[in-house]
């Protein structure tokens, strides 16, 4: 066994142990579910950090900073921005004291809007999984020979037995040992990357041209397509709602968010700059394979010590995200579906119960849903695009449009993940996106175009009628 496998085993392990200890404290649904609304901000900002930041950051994202440069950053400044106008609306989410988004979509539009969110929920959160699986699969396959697919099924194994017994309360602490151990590791590795180099100026000397410029490779349109996606994506980020809504009080809550962005801000700048001046000594690789950057850096480059650091912190991206992803996938489907719909009288301990069985049985479905898309980065904007576009502009019309009508939100909401589905399988299909156009364009129309026009149509409507 390699020195790296029994590092990550070890990590990994410790996790399990101390997730094992603290799954006592899982009392009720509340305790699983919002961690009894007993959250600090200081645990907040790292449960959120380790959260946000996934394998479409540690593959994707180093992947396009390996082939295009600093311009692989348009994809993290969606969040950047997204988590700016969440400092805004973080109180207030945590005063409706909600468990899920899509209980927060019924409130406004009825229950048909909370059924379609919790659909859409699932399969943008499962395909996130999914990712993560896939991004373990190539980490283990990278450290320790196993086949990619062996590799997914064991980090699907390990993130769904993890989940389905710790719980928001577990994995919101645990969470603050992930994000220090993150921030290590790719810390270092830049700095240790930047001293190879001989210095700052010398590494960026090293670099393509093309690799220094705004948009790199890519057209502005095509940068917008990576930016547009992520933003949408964490402005109605159903786990982020979640975690505000096991924040100890509105000022926690808003205190977590400004270290939530410092630390998004620099987790992925760190990660694509490894990407980046990774590419000068390790060249040559495809779009697949420069999505293996981080770990052919921290195997191939870095010294045993750093290198076991930085593959521990991958480690801990992949199963922080995974875990948070499966969770509110499946607590949304047995809260929001099964309770609210099926079974209102159902207690506590039944709905502990079938949320366990639910994160099972996503984690099976994710893991096969992970070998029909080409690259991870494909994955995530897909994920991304049908949340986004699906979810985010009916959230933010509840959290700050009163205008906004039932039918207006229910349309919205249908009309960005159907757009999403179709564009998205005439892609496949073709081999490209139709007429050269990525999906999030379209779906965000369509979702915002409805909600605008079906809200503000009979109002117009009535204005005719009265000056006839």
């Amino acid at each position: 066994m390699s020195i790296y496998l029994a590092a990550i085993l070890i990590y990994l392990s410790g996790l399990a142990v101390a997730g094992y200890m603290r799954t006592r404290s899982v009392r009720s649904g509340e305790d699983f579910l919002v961690a009894g609304r007993s959250l600090p901000a200081w645990v907040l900002v790292f449960t959120l950090l380790s959260t946000w930041i996934g394998s479409g950051s540690l593959f994707g994202g180093a992947g396009l900073g390996y082939r295009s440069g600093f311009s692989a950053l348009w994809q993290s400044a969606g969040a950047w921005v997204g988590i700016a106008i969440i400092y805004f609306l973080a109180p207030r989410v945590r005063r409706l004291a909600k468990y899920t988004v899509p209980e927060v979509l019924e409130m406004r539009y009825g229950p048909a809007a909370r059924l379609l969110g919790t659909i859409t929920t699932v399969l943008a959160y499962t395909t996130i999984a999914a990712y993560q699986f896939r991004g373990g699969g190539r980490l283990l396959n990278l450290v320790a020979g196993i086949p990619p697919t062996t590799g997914a099924f064991v980090t699907a194994v390990f993130c769904v037995a993890f989940t389905a017994f710790a719980g928001m309360l577990s994995v919101a602490y645990l969470d603050v040992a992930n994000g220090v151990m993150m921030i290590v590791g790719v810390a270092l590795a830049v700095v240790y990357l930047l001293g190879d180099a001989g210095s700052s100026g010398a590494a960026l000397a090293s670099l393509r041209p093309e690799q220094l410029t705004v948009f790199g490779l890519m057209s502005p349109a095509e940068a917008l397509g990576l930016f547009l996606p992520t933003m949408c994506l964490l402005l109605g980020e159903a786990n982020m709602y979640q975690k505000f809504f096991s924040a100890r009080d509105e000022g926690a809550a808003r205190r977590a968010v400004i270290g939530w962005i410092a630390g998004t801000m620099l987790v992925e700048t760190l990660i694509v700059c490894i990407g980046i001046f990774g590419s000068t000594s390790i060249t040559g690789l495809d779009t697949v394979g420069s999505e293996t950057i981080v770990v052919r850096v921290a195997i191939e480059i870095l010294p045993t010590l750093l290198g076991v650091l930085l593959l521990a912190g991958a480690a801990a991206i992949i199963v922080s995200t995974a875990n948070s992803m499966l969770l509110t996938a499946a607590s949304s489907s047995t809260h929001d579906v099964y309770k609210r719909f099926i079974n209102p009288a159902a207690s506590d301990t039944h709905l502990l119960l079938l949320t366990r069985i639910v994160v099972v049985t996503l984690g099976a479905v994710g893991f096969l849903a992970g070998n029909f898309f080409p690259t991870i980065l494909a994955m995530a904007l897909w994920a991304y695009t049908m949340y986004g576009a699906g979810i985010t502009p009916a959230l933010l019309a509840a959290l700050v449009w009163p205008r906004a009508t039932p039918r207006a939100g229910v349309g919205s909401i249908a009309a960005g993940m159907l757009v999403t589905l179709l564009w998205e399988l005439a892609g496949l299909r073709a081999g490209a996106p139709p007429l050269g156009i990525q999906t999030i364009y379209p779906a965000l129309l369509a979702s915002v175009g409805t909600l605008i026009i079906m809200t503000v149509g009979p109002t117009f409507r009535s204005g005719l009628q009265q000056l006839n």
